[in-house]
């Protein structure tokens, strides 16, 4: 990673796991940036999704395309209870990287962009805000959709991005 880049938490999971929670994230950089590598534990595609501060009301909204390289998709969630990105898939390795933007801002709504990828089969990319009350991201929950878990395995980074 550039140097602007600082390693905050790493999480390899030991065993199956429903959701990874970052918490206590400090308000020391700019941005956070979430890179993941893994599958899921059982069979299925199931869309990964974010939560901040264990806010679990209808204050989020996202958008996601997606493409086969001979199909593209898209969808949309307004008032939803997490932020839809990611893909994850129990058939073949997926990658990902998640920004959010200005998370330690007290004054604006947060944005995320998220992209990933499963090798064998797709690219998908989206974008989602949090509208609770300004308020710092201190903590961010990921966990697959449909309540498959995370692989063990799986590898969560989080980094922090340090003022330019």
């Amino acid at each position: 990673m550039p140097a602007t880049y600082e390693p905050i938490a790493t999480n390899t999971l030991g065993s199956a796991t429903a959701s990874v929670t970052f918490s206590t994230i400090s308000g020391l950089y700019t941005d956070l940036v979430l890179v993941f590598a893994g599958s899921a534990a059982s069979s299925g595609t199931d869309s990964i999704s974010m939560r901040f501060n264990g806010d679990t009301t209808t204050n989020y909204s996202y958008t996601v395309l997606s493409g086969n390289g001979s199909a593209a998709s898209s969808g949309r969630g307004t008032s939803t209870t997490s932020i839809a990105g990611a893909l994850i898939t129990s058939t073949e390795q997926t990658n990902s990287i998640w920004h959010i933007f200005n998370y330690a801002n007290t004054t604006t709504y947060k944005t995320v962009f998220a992209r990933g990828n499963i090798a064998g089969a797709l690219v998908r990319a989206g974008v989602g805000t949090w509208r609770k009350t300004p308020e710092a991201i201190t903590s961010i929950t990921f966990f697959p959709d449909s309540g498959q878990n995370f692989a063990t395995g799986c590898t969560f980074t989080l980094y922090g991005i340090k003022a330019a």
